[in-house]
């Protein structure tokens, strides 16, 4: 028995390090979810009006403009968002399982994160490239120089659309994988109810589409980066939070199971001593 009581103590210990050390990381994770959003926020709406601003500007230009149809019987250029680290949570689940579901074998993968890297290669997709621990003062131009390989390579009619796989953040406990397509441009219903409208371009149409959807798409990308990276550190958040509560349940558990054999020991000595006692009497 009291080498029972030894091993619940030593749990009750090993339980409440682990509590220590997710709560820890629950208040890290908070404070990086503040500092992300408030990024987020800041770039959003910039890429809305960018955005915007595009759809306006292809809408403009005609239906035959190419940057608003598919290349058909092409493959499609995915960027990927996942983490470059663990313990999220089943943000990273949720991302590959969409991806599984939408990706074909000769589409074109650029894989942001090192743990989508690691799980690619796990399953055999070939990625076209790898984006991993992009820091946060350059990650823009990382970003940026994929979006231009892909841009070209539809400007080639080597790809049919370019597509983006984030997750999207909706608030502190919700945040869903999407896949968005950026180009070719989706022109809003509203939009289309209002019809062609005629537009002077200066400089050229043409040049103008060739400034424009560059910057939008990088713009967009780098945006939606950005979202996803909210969505890790409030999934980090909900994750630490959900462990601290569990070892504290558990600690809980333990110490009530320690108390028991506790009582049981002082219970049975006391027994012993009564009964002790009266053989002598007697």
């Amino acid at each position: 028995m009291a080498q029972s009581r030894q091993d619940i103590q030593a749990r009750i210990a090993s339980v409440d390090s682990t509590k220590k050390i997710t709560k820890a990381m629950q208040l890290v994770a908070s404070s990086k979810l503040s500092k992300q959003r408030d990024a987020m926020e800041r770039n959003r709406e910039y890429a809305h009006s960018l955005k915007n601003l595009l759809t306006m500007i292809v809408n403009a230009a005609g239906k035959n403009d190419p940057y608003l149809k598919v290349n058909e019987g092409q493959p499609s250029f995915i960027f990927v968002i996942t983490s470059d680290m663990g313990l999220c949570g089943g943000y990273n689940a949720n991302v590959y399982r969409a991806l599984l579901q939408d990706v074909k074998k000769e589409d074109h993968v650029v894989m942001i994160g090192s743990r989508g890297s690691q799980w690619a290669q796990s399953k055999g997709i070939q990625c076209s490239a790898k984006l991993i621990d992009l820091n946060e003062d350059t990650a823009y131009m990382d970003l940026a120089g994929q979006m231009q390989i892909a841009i070209d390579l539809f400007n080639e009619k080597k790809i049919s659309k370019i597509q983006v796989l984030y997750t999207h953040y909706k608030n502190t406990l919700t945040f869903i994988p999407v896949l968005e397509t950026i180009i070719p441009v989706r022109v809003e219903k509203e939009q289309e109810k209002k019809g062609h409208v005629d537009t002077i371009f200066e400089p050229s149409k043409e040049m103008m589409l060739s400034t424009i959807v560059p910057m939008a798409a990088k713009s967009v990308l780098y945006s939606l980066y950005l979202e996803s990276k909210t969505s890790e550190q409030a999934s980090r958040r909900m994750a630490m939070e959900s462990a601290t509560d569990n070892a504290t349940e558990l600690q809980e558990q333990l110490e009530l199971a320690y108390n028991r054999i506790r009582q049981g020991a002082i219970t049975q000595e006391i027994t012993e001593i009564v009964g002790g006692a009266n053989a002598l009497a007697s």
